[in-house]
């Protein structure tokens, strides 16, 4: 199988319109042709010393400590299905695991283990490496890793941004299993995606505590959230809101009011909207002021807060 898979990548490689075929071949083009990667590569893993690893996890220390409670509960989802769950840096470096213990030699034999690193320069097209080039949700099942090593892998991954809408990780769920189908890798990005933006409504609120947040998402859409002062001057904005609203860094330097953005005939409504997201948050909780807020992504003081400024009553 690896001999068939490695003459297949090397199709693509010779030929000049193959990045034009998909994404995968196109990561495949980038591997070969741009990081002068070989599919036939043999070689181990890249892993880094524990005190490189301490390091990075200093630098994403907000997005570790909002992410952690959310990896143990996505990773009690899936782990029946035999898949652990990890989180990189911008670098493609694993800062967090969660692995069935049983699973754990099997993972941590290809590198999917803290302080692995996974960037698509080092090991060809992958989950995480191609996630975080593209910066947008990927699947990589099996065949379509570009070294002949990693194809027993599917891996399903999403970028997470900072509260300034930069790339600073990836969340990844990957399963060694040969009943992995690309069905349950289908079920399971989906479920990846939204843990990601579980992780960066977080990250937001975390960074603009004490700020309003108005939440200005559509069904079905991002987390798109702003943030505002005390005089509703706007001071933040997810990556969702910036692409919705157009908005740059130099909008954010509270000099726009949240009226200007969403319009007058709007400002009025944003009390309402906020309370329509808290009732909802609460009645799907049951009442549960815990639960509503891990499921909005923020602590349960700051719900309390929401709750007073939108004249909503503890339950």
């Amino acid at each position: 199988m690896r001999k068939e898979h490695e003459q297949a990548v090397a199709q693509v490689l010779e030929s000049a319109s193959s990045a034009a075929l998909s994404p995968v071949a196109a990561s495949w083009c980038r591997s070969g042709l741009r990081h002068g990667l070989a599919p036939d590569d043999s070689r181990g893993p890249t892993i880094l010393t524990g005190s490189e690893l301490t390091i990075r996890r200093q630098r994403h220390d907000m997005m570790l400590s909002v992410a952690r409670p959310l990896l143990d509960q996505l990773y009690q989802t899936v782990s029946a299905t035999g898949c652990a769950v990890m989180l990189t840096d911008a670098d493609g470096v694993v800062l967090e695991t969660r692995t069935q213990t049983g699973d754990r030699a099997m993972f941590d034999a290809v590198g999917l283990t803290p302080g692995g690193v996974w960037s698509e320069g080092i090991e060809g097209t992958n989950g995480i490496g191609t996630c975080l080039v593209e910066d947008r949700a990927v699947t990589i099942h099996r065949d379509e890793h570009f070294a002949s090593r990693n194809i027993g892998i599917s891996c399903m991954d999403a970028p997470i941004h900072d509260a300034r809408g930069r790339l600073v990780g990836a969340l990844d769920i990957s399963s060694c299993r040969d009943d992995h189908s690309q069905a349950m890798a289908a079920l399971v990005q989906k479920i990846v995606q939204d843990s990601a933006r579980r992780i960066e409504r977080g990250v937001f609120y975390r960074h603009f505590a004490g700020n309003r947040i108005i939440d200005t998402n559509e069904p079905g859409g991002d987390a798109a959230l702003i943030a505002v002062d005390r005089d509703d001057l706007l001071v933040g904005a997810t990556l969702a809101a910036r692409k919705r609203f157009r908005l740059t860094d130099d909008c954010l330097t509270g000099n726009r009011t949240a009226a200007e953005l969403l319009g007058e005939g709007d400002a009025a409504s944003f009390l309402d909207s906020e309370r329509a997201v808290l009732r909802r948050a609460l009645a799907q909780a049951g009442g549960n002021a815990t639960k509503a807020a891990r499921a909005l992504g923020i602590g349960r003081a700051t719900l309390y807060r929401r709750l007073e400024k939108a004249g909503i009553a503890r339950q």
